[in-house]
């Protein structure tokens, strides 16, 4: 768990992953790390070895950012079966109004990745989330571009990389390592904005606001 000591509308943020080779994983890092940075306490859950613990802190945290590999262009198993888990809580609203956020990884440039990012955002829609999109233009689009560019790949609705098959984990892309890294901290800044909102927002509505006179 990162915090940074920041506590005004300090925002909680989970980190929700399925890394089958280690690549999401270290995307996984980098997106905490970034969450941290914004100034957000964050938790990193491998969503394959879930506890009654981590199924708590979903269910307590201002934000999740759900991030899986793409395998056959869609989510990978582990987070399928991930997400069907939280079916009863899907019904009853328990994420309802959190901020939710994604990032994917596959070996391809393109990779059908598009897919991935749509079935996160939809699985956050289900639980009436409210969806944060990366927030980056598109970096090595131009002859004065490079690779190195944040956002190299062009994705908007979220963070996507993309990783030899038959690389290491500590060979992510680093411009793929900062582009989550910088999703991460655009959440944390969206959810505290949130927060100090709705916190506003509370006071208006209490009751010595209400009950001022009228002038």
């Amino acid at each position: 768990m990162y915090h940074n000591g920041i506590d005004i509308a300090a925002p909680t943020v989970a980190v929700a992953y399925h890394s089958g080779f280690g690549h999401t994983a270290t995307l996984a890092q980098a997106v905490a790390a970034g969450a941290h940075e914004g100034g957000a306490a964050v938790n990193v859950i491998a969503v394959d070895t879930m506890t009654e613990a981590d199924w708590d802190v979903l269910d307590n945290v201002d934000a999740m950012i759900f991030g899986s590999a793409t395998y056959m262009g869609n989510v990978s198993a582990g987070f399928q079966a991930f997400a069907e888990q939280t079916g009863r809580r899907c019904l009853n609203g328990t994420w309802r109004d959190k901020i939710a956020a994604g990032f994917t990884n596959s070996g391809a440039k393109a990779g059908d990745k598009l897919n991935t990012l749509s079935s996160l955002a939809i699985f956050a829609a289900q639980h009436h989330m409210h969806w944060v999109n990366l927030g980056l233009g598109a970096g090595w689009n131009s002859s004065a571009g490079s690779e190195n560019d944040l956002n190299r790949l062009g994705f908007w609705l979220g963070a996507a990389a993309s990783t030899d098959v038959d690389a290491n984990p500590d060979q992510v892309h680093p411009s793929d390592v900062q582009t989550c890294r910088h999703l991460g901290r655009r959440v944390a800044e969206v959810t505290r904005q949130l927060n100090i909102g709705r916190t506003v927002s509370s006071a208006a509505s209490g009751p010595a606001a209400s009950s001022a006179p009228a002038r």
